[in-house]
């Protein structure tokens, strides 16, 4: 990527908390073919007498929105209002609805057809490992009812949003009729119109203002090849003489690069920092893009929220979404080493703490007064931090020390007592809460460790419930007897 200009935002702030957040005032329209992913997950312990086959025990089976399904998923886990047009088999509207439904605003304007049947995609996986899957779907055209009557669901959608998807997996939906009359109703509604391609060539999306294929696709559309830089610019250039719009090309490990119809190419290198998984990742690009694009972002900018965002959901196994907070934690500037034990405010400890779970390190939480730092105190820290790769101590406010202490106490301020605990040993950051439990600090970290000393019991540890429910531990640590800071002050 040395030859291409790398994507710069035109604005200083332009991916501040504040502005990130506009993305949940979105209207975005999804048409497309609407599927269902499943996942048969199980273990693997011996091959099958009956042919060399794995035998899979245990199996569990959980089912997520998928094709246009999980471009609408998408938008919507970031907040936006998204209309998801499609067809599916009887009785497959409901199924797809209670699908969507954690995910947030999402109208459904799905056209039942008798005569095909919902798609699915059935994977069967064991040890992170996906072993096969089963496709059940039709392949003959659709009927001329059901294309009526998707455009003229795109028709009611088109009066209230603002950026039209056309998801496109060559599954029926989109023909030459749905795309034409798409098209040029969003067009003549002066909309946007973004496009996930799967045509062997993109004449059919002419119209199109952007279309986003990856390197197989846009290498079966050209004919040409796509790997060096030169390559994919010849490639692209010649895709967009088909359709006529601006061209994103997802490049996997190199990024994503931009083709405008004027103007140089703009490079967005990636910012993945482990992959786990690339199903659906497409699916979050574009839907980021259309996201961004129908609340006022400009090109460059959607781009960069799109880029953050795929870097997000590669990390997460199968079609996975993600939310407004993760996208806003992704977009923060990649920050230098940081001071032991330096005092965050609550913003900056979740922010700190979204940074250390994406690397993979698991986060402990310790709390209380932490008046006069003892040997007690000491071995308490001493033992919260070595159970976690990262720990962060949260002190009472100083107006929570005096309801819970008296008037007379905090001996030091929270300031000072702040300075004093960050300075300890395996203390990576210190925040403070006003609160006289720290219940509200705990559900917004959502710690993986929680530390309290052993003379609590698990079921009265404040936070506990929610530390465990989702996967996390409680550590009571030994203490040291006769150690207190009410013991100190009276002998002074």
């Amino acid at each position: 990527m040395d030859d291409l200009p790398e994507l710069r935002l035109s604005k200083r702030d332009a991916m501040t908390p504040e502005r990130v957040r506009r993305l949940a005032g979105a209207r975005v329209a999804v048409l497309g073919d609407v599927m269902i992913d499943e996942y048969l997950t199980g273990r693997v312990d011996r091959i099958s007498p009956e042919a060399p086959v794995p035998v899979v025990r245990g199996v569990e089976m959980r089912a997520a929105p998928g094709g246009a399904a999980n471009v609408a998923a998408n938008v919507a886990a970031l907040g936006a209002q998204v209309w998801l047009i499609g067809v599916v088999g009887a009785g497959g509207a409901a199924e797809v609805e209670a699908l969507l439904k954690p995910f947030g605003r999402v109208q459904a304007l799905l056209c039942e057809d008798a005569e095909r049947r919902t798609i699915r995609k059935m994977r069967v996986i064991s040890n992170r490992q996906q072993i096969v899957r089963l496709d059940h779907e039709d392949e003959h055209p659709l009927s001329e009812a059901a294309e009526s009557a998707a455009l003229a669901a795109v028709e009611r959608a088109l009066a209230q949003c603002d950026v039209l998807v056309l998801s496109d997996y060559g599954k029926g939906l989109l023909s030459d009729r749905v795309l034409a009359g798409a098209i040029a109703r969003a067009k003549a509604a002066g909309k946007r119109v973004v496009v996930d391609p799967k045509r062997p060539e993109f004449t059919a999306y002419k119209g199109a203002d952007l279309v986003t294929p990856n390197r197989g696709e846009l290498a079966r559309a050209t004919g040409m090849k796509v790997g060096a830089d030169a390559e994919a610019e010849a490639a692209a250039r010649t895709a967009q003489r088909q359709f006529g719009g601006a061209l994103l090309l997802t490049r996997s490990e190199q990024g994503m690069t931009y083709y405008p119809l004027e103007g140089p190419a703009i490079h967005a290198p990636t910012v993945a920092r482990e992959v786990f998984d690339v199903s659906g990742a497409g699916d979050t690009v574009v839907a980021t893009l259309a996201t961004a694009l129908a609340c006022g972002f400009d090109m460059t900018e959607a781009i960069a929220l799109a880029n953050h965002a795929a870097g997000v959901v590669v990390a997460k196994a199968g079609t996975a979404t993600l939310s407004l907070e993760e996208l806003i934690a992704a977009m923060r500037p990649p920050r230098g080493p940081e001071p032991a034990g330096r005092l965050l405010s609550w913003e900056e400890a979740k922010a700190q703490r979204a940074d250390w779970a994406r690397e993979g390190l698991s986060v402990g939480f310790a709390n209380g007064c932490f008046d006069l730092i003892h040997p007690g105190h000491v071995a308490l820290i001493a033992q919260a931090a070595s159970a976690c790769d990262r720990l962060i101590v949260a002190l009472n406010s100083d107006a929570s020390v005096r309801r819970l202490k008296g008037a007379s106490r905090p001996a030091q301020d929270e300031a000072a007592r702040a300075c004093v605990m960050g300075a300890l040993k395996g203390v990576a950051a210190v925040t403070i809460f006003e609160e006289d439990t720290p219940k509200e600090i705990i559900d917004a970290l959502l710690p993986d460790v929680l530390v309290k000393g052993a003379d609590y019991r698990i079921e009265d540890v404040v936070g506990a419930d929610v530390v465990q429910a989702r996967g996390g531990r409680v550590l009571l640590v030994e203490t040291v007897a006769g150690q207190s800071t009410t013991r100190l002050l009276a002998k002074g």
